[in-house]
């Protein structure tokens, strides 16, 4: 199936909507590839990011990777220290078996110094047969509903 890839880069806070519904929902998507990266590569930095991905409206960015959260689709922790002894650790985790049609939220919360953070998704594309589609339209409504 075609793949379908993102980039942007995210302010400490930030959340960014990535436009994926369609009037039909026949189209699904998985994640294949999820890569974050500071975006302020210069000089001594200090910074904790979590960069998470959700498929839910997100009222804020969450220092906290909940993985009990149905909603969360992946997320990133991204840690650089200015001790050199210390230097960079960077954790990524997708859960590819879920299959989405809607929009999807990115996230970044840095919980040091307010660092900017670049991501770069990329979704493989899925023809969702008529009761995929509607499985995960329904699922994705009550997720919406749910956290209300």
């Amino acid at each position: 199936m075609p793949i379908k890839s993102f980039r942007g880069k995210l302010a400490d806070e930030d959340i960014q909507i990535i436009n994926l519904h369609t009037n039909n929902g026949n189209t699904g998507y998985r994640i294949t590839k999820f890569e974050v990266m500071t975006a302020d590569a210069v000089g001594s930095i200090e910074s904790a990011n979590l960069v998470s991905i959700y498929k839910v409206p997100q009222t804020t960015a969450s220092g906290v990777a909940d993985f009990s959260d149905q909603t969360l689709l992946a997320a990133a922790d991204y840690r650089q220290h200015d001790n050199e002894a210390y230097g960079l650790s960077a954790n990524t985790v997708i859960f590819d078996s879920e299959t989405f049609n809607q929009d999807i939220y990115v996230t970044n919360k840095d919980m040091k110094t307010g660092a900017s953070m670049n991501y770069y998704i990329e979704l493989e594309m899925v023809k969702l047969a008529l009761d995929e589609n509607t499985v995960a339209t329904l699922k994705d409504i009550r997720n919406i509903v749910g956290n209300v």
